[in-house]
């Protein structure tokens, strides 16, 4: 079920959600500033990819300062998109495993420094 969750994620969502984390990564990265701000970007796009069989486990106390930052610039909006996203993907039946994915990046987009993937 991994496996074909992840084809269908990918096609569906993931490619587009990945590429765009990849790209938003790379521009964060032109600045010596924002290296680690693309370090979790490149992060979400990992997840982005293929997100079914991975488990987030978030630390916000681990760099409460960065993740502070991520969350007034940003973040909060990411989450609450990815949440939206998830409720949309749960109307339908079919749909509650990719809601499951998305609110796993949301949970990942909220705080994404000192999380584990």
């Amino acid at each position: 079920m991994k496996t074909l969750g992840n084809i269908l994620w990918f096609f569906l969502t993931g490619l587009g959600a990945g590429l765009a984390w990849f790209f938003l990564g790379i521009l964060w990265c032109i600045t010596i500033i924002g290296i680690p701000f693309g370090k979790q970007a490149f992060k979400m796009a990992k997840l982005s990819f293929f997100p079914f069989g991975k488990t987030v486990n978030t630390n916000f106390g681990k760099h409460p300062i960065a993740n502070i930052i991520w969350i007034i610039f940003g973040g909060f909006s990411l989450a609450i998109g990815f949440l939206f996203a998830g409720l949309l993907w749960c109307i339908t039946i079919i749909g509650i495993p990719f809601g499951k994915q998305c609110l796993k990046l949301a949970k990942l987009a909220f705080t994404p420094f000192g999380a584990t993937v």
